[in-house]
């Protein structure tokens, strides 16, 4: 069965963005049964061009990415989340809407932040610089999550396990 991970920031434009390429490119590589999804509350409707940029310098796939908005993982035909991920700090403090999970019950969450690379000073060349040591920060514990046994934890191990990747 699927694990099908979703991460929320609030715009759904980097940070997000970033999280969800990786993942699906990592669980790719490694043979996992992992599905990455972002999203928003107040999604900008455009993925920011560093974050693209980042991506495709890694050799990450980056057709169909778009901003989506937090409530298409809480509609009917969402796909059941397993674990729900925070990525920054202002999503951490919203209200979500209700996320349905797998046959194990509610998704679980857990806040990973980072600082917006958005805001990096020296120009472009600082952005650049900002957004990949991010999408490195991102991938450093994605790739935890990933070497965890997904399919035989409960809950209660998985939350263990995803707020000790957090400390790290």
């Amino acid at each position: 069965m699927t694990t099908h991970v979703l991460i929320l920031c609030t715009h759904n434009s980097a940070r997000s963005v970033l999280a969800e390429g990786m993942l699906n490119h990592w669980a790719a590589r490694l043979g996992r049964d992992v599905r990455g999804h972002s999203a928003g509350s107040a999604p900008s409707g455009r993925i920011n061009p560093f974050a693209i940029e980042a991506l495709q310098r890694a050799g990450i796939d980056t057709q169909g990415v778009r901003s989506k908005r937090w409530d298409e993982f809480s509609a009917a035909g969402a796909p059941p989340l397993s674990i729900v991920i925070t990525v920054c700090d202002s999503a951490a403090a919203e209200t979500c809407p209700v996320f349905f999970g797998g046959t194990g019950g509610p998704p679980v969450k857990v806040h990973w932040g980072y600082p917006d690379p958005s805001n990096a000073e020296g120009g472009d060349e600082g952005k650049r610089r900002a957004f990949e040591l991010t999408r490195q920060a991102i991938g450093y514990r994605l790739l935890q999550l990933l070497a965890l046994p997904l399919a035989t934890m409960d809950r209660a191990a998985l939350q263990q396990a995803l707020n000790d990747i957090a400390q790290r």
